[in-house]
């Protein structure tokens, strides 16, 4: 279990926390490509790291991330005009470009250099594979952005959503690493007959309790969950966590699908999960799927122009996630919710906004955890005391890894067998 302190250590997030200042370091996944779907488009609120944002793509197409109140008399810049290579505040008409530079101000005598002196805040962004990235850090150069099989694929292989949860982030990345409830949460309702023999999910079904195998690595830790398969051998549920708060889950054969999930911190009270995926493999490979088997997405969003509305799910804590008691009495569901998204948003955010982990009673299934935990505290209290350099930050070329599921011989190390299948996440 976590102290309360190191709970808050992990957890806390905002400008001078010493976890907020670490992640500030990477490149962060803001907000889907999708949202700004053309230049001048309407701005779009973004709240990343308990920071007020506002995100626009200007004239050019390129994208900015900015202060979210006007530098003269603090107006919110959502409301601005996004117009001719700027967002100009309506409140005034002063204007600034993606850098921040002022390039006008209306209301001021033509002899004034003032917009000279002036500089909003800004933070660099990039897109790639359907994502803008910011750096929101301290260096003057930025470093490389992570080398994520999943954010490079060819257009036509991209998948990319987003959804919310309302919880910290922390909590929504233990149940990513959390390997062993996808056998209750998400397919306790079905029986072994209601699924394909020797097959991946049979052997889940049929071997709901995994053992484990963990290790660290470069950037974070990587971690298999193993269980009986046909005799002597075993099916290996490989996943990976990556800094600082990316999960790559054992979706599909490994080796056959690039999967990765950003669980962004908004605040401490909220997280943005941006998901990238392959398109082309299916996730779990799933012979004889039946009427109890959740779905897997769950996009119906509230919808809204607000901090916290962007992808804030239809199903949530205010309609206790759209629970069906009778499918969930009929065998039909295990928990009865219908998504498997919105499932896990049930469990995590009822643990309230940030769960106080003193009393918890962890076990042998929670090994992955314990391990992700312990090399979180260790990264920011080393570079919050000592300045030293986050892990994997200055290696974007480990971050190429890769999850999913494989069937290996008892006496096979899991990890020399697999060393070409994870590098192996996209051939093209």
């Amino acid at each position: 279990m976590l102290s309360r302190e190191e709970t808050e250590l992990l957890a806390r997030v905002g400008p001078g926390t010493p976890m907020g200042q670490m992640m500030r370091e990477y490149w962060i996944p803001a907000l889907l490509s999708q949202e700004l779907p053309h230049p001048d488009c309407d701005p779009v609120r973004v709240l990343l790291l308990g920071e007020k944002l506002i995100a626009f793509r200007d004239t050019a197409g390129r994208v900015g991330l900015i202060q979210n109140h006007c530098p003269h008399r603090g107006a919110s810049l959502f409301y601005g005009r996004n117009e001719a290579g700027g967002l100009r505040c309506v409140y005034h008409g002063w204007k600034f470009d993606i850098h921040g530079r002022c390039l006008e101000m209306p209301n001021e005598p033509p002899e004034s250099d003032f917009k000279h002196k002036l500089r909003a805040r800004t933070y660099p962004c990039v897109e790639r594979g359907g994502v803008v990235w910011t750096y929101m850090g301290t260096r003057a150069t930025p470093p490389p952005l992570p080398n994520l099989a999943a954010n490079q694929l060819p257009e036509p292989e991209i998948e990319v959503a987003a959804i919310q949860h309302e919880c910290n982030w922390l909590q929504a990345l233990e149940g990513d690493v959390d390997t062993s409830h996808a056998s209750f949460l998400h397919f306790g309702s079905l029986k072994p007959e209601d699924t394909e023999p020797d097959t991946f999910l049979y052997w889940m079904i049929v071997h709901p309790a995994p053992r484990y195998a963990v290790v660290d690595t470069p950037y974070g830790v990587m971690y298999g969950a193993y269980r009986p398969a046909t005799p002597g051998y075993l099916y290996w549920r490989i996943a990976q966590f990556l800094f600082p708060f990316y999960s790559q889950a054992p979706e599909g054969v490994l080796g056959q699908h690039a999967v990765t999930h950003a669980l962004v911190p908004m605040d401490d009270h909220h997280t943005l999960r941006i998901m990238m995926h392959q398109k082309s493999h299916e996730r779990l490979p799933i012979q004889g799927r039946t009427a109890k088997y959740p779905s897997g997405w769950g996009r119906q969003f509230v919808g809204g122009t607000g901090w916290t509305d962007r992808f804030k799910p239809v199903a949530n804590a205010e309609n206790d996630y759209q629970l069906d008691r009778k499918a969930q009495r009929r065998g039909d569901s295990y928990s009865g919710i219908a998504a498997i998204r919105e499932q896990d948003n049930a469990v995590t955010e009822s643990m309230g906004p940030i769960y106080d982990r003193s009393g918890e009673h962890l076990a042998v299934s929670d090994v992955a955890v314990i391990r992700m935990r312990r090399r979180l505290l260790q990264a920011v209290r080393a570079y919050a005391e000592k300045g030293v350099t986050p892990p994997g930050l200055d290696q974007p070329e480990t971050y190429w890894v890769g999850s999913g599921g494989v069937v290996l011989p008892e006496e096979a190390d899991w990890i020399a067998a697999t060393e070409v299948l994870r590098q192996q996440v996209y051939t093209g």
